[in-house]
């Protein structure tokens, strides 16, 4: 396995590390030790950047796999998946936006599986990249409490996760208009 394919890897495997450090808590509440959050805020940060940085690497060294172009978006989704509903749990995010987030993403993943089926590999488009990073940089922002902006009295993670929601959605039209004669088939 190539080292794109192992920081891709390592995203999926750091996303219970992530829920761990964002969702344990002890009897009453209380985090297991000061700061949990943000170190949960920086695992995310750090696993989200294993992305750009897969790309990067295999494009610079030729070294694009077809596993890769798979389990790229897939490991995004999944992070982001996690994210989301662990923020639904502890109500930072609406149940509704994440749905919608969420069902975006099964249905994207529901057309490469069906592509996959005629050996077509759909990669991510710019507009899913623009997706990601905007999903991203909302979570960040809602996992970070605003920070350092909140200590101005200014909140961001809600609207820039509005802007994020907005992006979902248009990538995902594009893909399904983009695969129209996959689906006819």
């Amino acid at each position: 396995m190539n080292l794109p394919n192992r920081l891709t890897m390592a995203r999926i495997i750091l996303i219970p590390v992530f829920m761990t450090f964002l969702l344990l808590k002890v009897p009453k509440g209380y985090t297991l030790f000061p700061h949990q959050d943000l170190v949960a805020a920086v695992i995310f940060i750090l696993a989200a950047a294993t992305d750009g940085l897969d790309g990067y690497i295999a494009r610079k060294r030729n070294q694009v796999t077809n596993l890769g172009k798979f389990m790229d978006p897939l490991a995004d989704k999944l992070l982001v998946s996690a994210a989301l509903i662990s923020l639904v749990q502890l109500g930072e995010v609406t149940a509704w936006i994440a749905w919608i987030i969420l069902a975006r993403e099964f249905a994207v993943t529901g057309l490469r599986a069906i592509a996959a089926v005629d050996r077509v590999v759909i990669s991510a488009s710019k507009l899913g990249k623009i997706k990601t990073t905007t999903q991203v940089i909302a979570i960040s922002a809602i996992l970070l409490h605003d920070w350092p902006l909140s200590l101005i009295g200014i909140r961001i993670g809600q609207p820039l996760l509005y802007i994020a929601l907005f992006f979902t959605v248009i990538s995902g039209l594009d893909y399904l208009l983009k695969s129209r004669k996959l689906l006819r088939k």
